[in-house]
């Protein structure tokens, strides 16, 4: 009987972290989602068609401070619980990283459309 409770126990504490790990994996994607809105509202302003591509990159680098910020706690918090045994320094390490992508693709694509013929 008491190994009945202890398995039972053992189960719904693996499915309550498993539900704590999907909330977290969407809270993440939706502060990604969102940074993202924000950089394409920048790539779409009009005044960045006639910006260097160093101005524009400067201009994405300070953008949307309070998106990044939320992508960047929810991503913390995601893969802190998906990887526990993992450092915080890494996993700020993986976050920051990702902004970065996000910046970097953003400023690729500017590139791109500066570069393309009208």
């Amino acid at each position: 009987m008491r190994m009945m409770l202890i398995l039972a126990l053992v189960l719904t504490a693996s499915t309550a972290r498993a539900d704590e790990v999907g909330d977290a994996h969407k809270l993440a994607l939706q502060g990604r989602d969102s940074y993202w809105n924000c950089l394409a509202r920048e790539y779409i302003r009009p005044d960045a068609k006639v910006m260097s591509e160093q101005d524009f990159t400067a201009n994405i680098a300070s953008a949307c401070p309070s998106e990044r910020q939320n992508f960047r706690v929810t991503l913390l918090d995601y893969l802190s619980l998906q990887f526990p045994d993992n450092e915080a320094g890494a996993n700020l390490t993986t976050a920051n990283h990702a902004i970065e992508l996000a910046q970097k693709d953003i400023v690729t694509a500017f590139v791109h459309r500066k570069g393309a013929p009208n």
